[in-house]
């Protein structure tokens, strides 16, 4: 029977939820970090005084220009999406932060990087602005990829969806704080009016590495440095039960027996996570980067970096109002969708969202270029065009909160066995931050209109016809959840472990309703199959 000296293969069962949730959540505060950093580049650009200090001065009248100042498309790409490049590499220094100083103090240690370059980015020489986000950005990738690393590892199995979907609540909650201080500082005609929301930055990194001293470290990476004590005492902190209680000694038995089945196929390094083993390490790994990298090719992006300026040129006349209230639908639909996770199910919520944002992408581009006026100085605008415009990014963005925004990280954060976690999440993450990157520096060359002169630069001026791109790329995101994404709803790491050694993507629900009805573990498994090898002896 299942269970037993084994683990009750319950995850990180707790006598206290609500203390379980406080310690698990509180890390998702990274999210804050995360999204306000990304949620605040876009409207800074779009300042007078911005682009007064670092702006092209031009006599000729140029979109989006503000007082004759204007940023060109090259500049512009490489000042938003040089953060992605500092991330990218902050997601590979994840794996030696998490496998060598840990979970907990990598957290601690990412913070004081990106506060290193939050303070390079209140200088007014362009030179030190770039290096000050490319060093940001390295904070950011750590945090990115070690959060949903500490919560998976410290989330009661039950609730395990809707803690780390906290960290894409989190996330939306910044880029929305962002929009709300940049429309509070906009008018201001100083350095202060952009020097404000980059500052304000200091107080997130303050809270995350701080409160983490706080929390106990993940008993699984403990375990994993072979640290036996100071995991019991982990364990016991995060069950609230006593260090000697059968619950903490059946719940290390369980971690114990699934960590050294993973160490007898691997050795600890990057080839590992390529290796076709029994714990189909290379499967496990490919899903995770190019979840994430689907995750980007949504276009989400788009709205969150060049949202501003976007609605600009659709000829709305508020666009930081409306910029807000995208990030408010954000928000609350992350809020609706975190509680869907565990109980929707990962795979179902990411196949309706690709459908919805498809479907959404496709209606924007269609009306952008029939009855929608997005070019042209004196073009008349549109208004009902304008309004579907606004009204279908609104329900995208609804569509990207409830699934491929939470789900993204949740999924990223459980599908890897302990040997290789920090490994594949970090190569996973940095493939969130490639694209990131990638498309950050691709948009304006996309979408912004071409300019002349001797700083002129030809772009391809999609402007609203980029949203084609972009329900292509959603519709190829439903097939790949498809054939990619296991269901893992409701299973501990260590029975996703045995879930992805027993069986097939397509069947995985199946074969996870069993597994919950026979609350069937790692460890009895491990027996039984023992056993049974005993027996044909």
């Amino acid at each position: 029977m299942a269970g037993g000296a084994g683990g009750t293969g319950e995850g990180i069962s707790t006598a206290s939820l609500a203390w379980s949730i406080i310690m698990a959540s509180f890390a998702a505060f990274g999210g804050i970090l995360f999204g306000y950093d990304t949620g605040t580049i876009g409207g800074v650009i779009a300042m007078e005084d911005w682009l007064t200090t670092f702006g092209t001065f031009s006599t000729e009248p140029i979109a989006g220009a503000v007082n004759n100042h204007y940023l060109a498309a090259n500049n512009k790409s490489l000042v938003v999406s040089i953060l992605s490049a500092g991330t990218f590499f902050g997601a590979l220094l994840a794996f030696p932060l998490g496998d060598m100083v840990g979970r907990k103090w990598g957290l601690v240690s990412a913070c004081v990087i990106f506060c290193l370059g939050v303070g390079l980015q209140l200088d007014v020489h362009w030179a030190t602005f770039v290096v000050g986000r490319v060093i940001a950005g390295v904070g950011v990738g750590a945090v990115s990829c070690l959060v949903p690393m500490y919560q998976s590892e410290c989330s009661p199995k039950s609730i395990r969806g809707l803690i780390v979907g906290l960290y894409q609540l989190a996330i939306t909650i910044g880029a929305l704080l962002a929009t709300i201080v940049l429309n509070a500082t906009k008018n201001q005609h100083s350095h202060s009016a952009w020097r404000t929301p980059i500052a304000i930055q200091f107080a997130w990194a303050f809270i995350l590495g701080g409160g983490m001293m706080l929390l106990p470290e993940s008993p699984r990476y403990l375990l994993y440095k072979d640290n036996l004590p100071a995991a019991r005492k982990a364990l016991s902190r995060l069950m609230t039960r006593p260090e000697d209680s059968p619950e903490v000694e059946a719940e290390i038995a369980e971690i114990s027996l699934a960590l050294e089945a993973e160490r007898q196929l691997a050795n600890n390094s990057y080839i590992d996570c390529f290796r076709n083993t029994a714990n189909r390490n290379s499967f496990r790994t490919w899903t995770g980067i190019l979840l994430q990298g689907f995750q980007q090719l949504t276009g989400i992006n788009f709205i969150i970096y060049y949202g501003t300026t976007f609605f600009l040129s659709a000829g709305i006349t508020n666009a930081f109002i409306v910029s807000i209230i995208v990030s408010v639908v954000n928000t609350c639909m992350t809020i609706v969708g975190v509680q869907l996770i565990d109980r929707v199910g990962r795979r179902r919520l990411l196949l309706i969202g690709a459908l919805g944002m498809c479907v959404c992408e496709f209606i924007i581009a269609i009306v952008g270029v029939t009855a929608g006026k997005t070019t042209g100085s004196g073009a008349k605008v549109n208004i009902p065009a304008q309004r579907v415009l606004i009204a279908f990014v609104c329900f995208y963005i609804a569509f990207f909160a409830t699934s491929w925004g939470p789900v993204a990280w949740v999924i990223t954060g459980e599908i890897f066995p302990l040997a290789i976690r920090a490994k594949g999440m970090s190569l996973s993450t940095a493939s969130n931050w490639l694209w990131n990157f990638g498309i950050g520096y691709a948009t304006p060359y996309l979408v912004d209109p071409s300019t002349t002169g001797p700083t002129g630069i030809k772009t391809a001026h999609l402007a609203v016809k980029v949203f084609f791109i972009w329900g292509a790329t959603c519709a190829s995101c439903f097939f790949f959840a498809y054939f990619f994404i296991a269901e893992t709803k409701g299973l501990s790491l260590e029975q996703i472990d045995l879930l992805y050694r027993e069986s097939t993507i397509i069947g995985s629900n199946k074969y996870r309703q069993k597994m919950l009805a026979e609350n069937e573990t790692f460890a009895h498994h491990e027996s039984d199959k023992a056993d049974d090898e005993k027996s044909h002896v």
